[in-house]
């Protein structure tokens, strides 16, 4: 079982990358071994899909250690305007 719960997660991921949206879900019934977020942040702007996902990594790198299932959608903010308009 892991320590982390998406409350802190979330919290991380809201003070280090700056998001304007952040909503982690544990998939794992609990024991909280298996996330997914969407992560909205300015920080993504620019990047590509690969390096937005390896700044979140990195951003939780130590909570990855004990987390065996974590999967996200990050977004820059126009993006993010765009899929909730779909």
């Amino acid at each position: 079982m892991s320590k982390y719960d998406s409350k802190y997660l979330e919290e991380k991921l809201k003070r280090e990358l700056q998001t304007e949206y952040v909503s982690v879900t544990d998939e794992s019934d609990g024991c909280g071994g298996k996330f997914s977020a969407v992560i909205v942040s300015p920080a993504f702007s620019g990047k590509t899909l690969l390096q937005k996902h390896r700044l979140v990594n990195s951003t939780l790198s130590e909570e990855l250690k004990e987390i065996h299932a974590f999967s996200q959608k990050s977004y820059t903010p126009e993006e993010w305007e765009k899929v909730k308009a779909q």
